[in-house]
């Protein structure tokens, strides 16, 4: 069977037999992957899956696993991790980054190249492929607004190019998630500014988040997408669930919109308290919450 040989098949691609996931997730949690992958080009990637179409292999692609739980029994066949991929240019007021590159690291190069616009991702953990995936955002700024075009490979193994218009964008949402593409790079249109300005601007949204965010905890960012007409913080605190906790997963202290790992947790953990949040808020407001954070894998 090919996915027992896949490792001898690419010697040049670092892939990884049963391994567990729970070591790239910014939750700590996750069971194992069959075979997980760290391709570093363009070529590796459309390699890896067309061997993963050809032999009817499931493909499954990973950033940074930032705002993702994956299930304690782990994901059948390949997953490509793409943090390998981590290139990023500047070309005049475009930045271009690879799918792997941090968003964190992205806006810094926007910072040293004196171009604003950007500033709302500064401390956003995810990678470039993950934030244009869900139209990440931040203090009234999201991707949607600074991307150009974004490179893509489909899961026929095609590379195309997607402007800005074709992409959909939407809260925490893009035609990628649509269409089941793979991002491989994307190119950013920003604008010249005052490098002072733009520093204090990325400083103050870092001090924003840090003073607001349990970011002393593993957890997978902000678990629900905003409900029309609330706030999912202050709905999870008025339900009374500030502190809930199932096993290790708990609503944090600090900030009801995040589920921290406080003790070893498991991703059941996290999708019983996910569960128990949504029941809840249900009950008491009628409103009901949907998971911004993507949950994947077998149970």
């Amino acid at each position: 069977m090919i996915i027992d040989t896949f490792v001898e098949l690419f010697p040049s691609i670092k892939i990884l037999k049963n391994e567990p996931l729970a070591k790239y997730t910014n939750t700590e949690t996750g069971g194992m992957a069959d075979l997980l992958a760290f391709p570093d080009t363009v070529s590796d990637v459309k390699i890896l899956v067309n061997t993963a179409n050809e032999n009817g292999i499931p493909l499954t692609v990973l950033g940074n696993s930032s705002n993702l739980v994956v299930k304690d029994g782990g994901i059948r066949g390949l997953v490509i991790i793409l943090t390998d991929m981590d290139k990023i240019a500047v070309s005049g007021t475009k930045i271009i980054a690879q799918a792997g590159a941090s968003l964190i690291e992205t806006t810094e190069e926007a910072y040293q190249a004196g171009l604003t616009n950007f500033e709302f991702a500064a401390g956003i953990p995810g990678s470039v492929g993950g934030a244009v995936f869900m139209n990440a955002g931040a203090y009234d700024g999201d991707i949607s607004q600074v991307l150009s075009e974004v490179s893509v490979i489909t899961r026929t193994g095609y590379v195309k190019t997607l402007v800005n218009e074709e992409m959909n964008f939407d809260y925490r949402h893009s035609q990628i998630q649509d269409d089941n593409d793979i991002i491989l790079e994307a190119t950013f249109v920003l604008k010249e500014g005052n490098k002072y300005d733009i520093r204090e601007k990325m400083d103050e949204f870092n001090f924003l988040r840090a003073s607001k965010q349990p970011l002393e905890y593993p957890s997978c960012g902000s678990v629900f997408k905003r409900p029309d007409g609330h706030y999912t913080g202050v709905l999870v605190h008025e339900a009374g669930l500030q502190g809930y906790q199932i096993g290790g997963a708990q609503v944090s202290k600090k900030h009801a919109g995040f589920i921290v790992n406080v003790d070893g947790a498991t991703a059941t953990d996290y999708m019983d308290v996910i569960k128990h949040v949504q029941n809840v808020v249900w009950e008491k407001f009628k409103v009901r919450l949907e998971t911004e954070v993507r949950i994947i894998g077998e149970d």
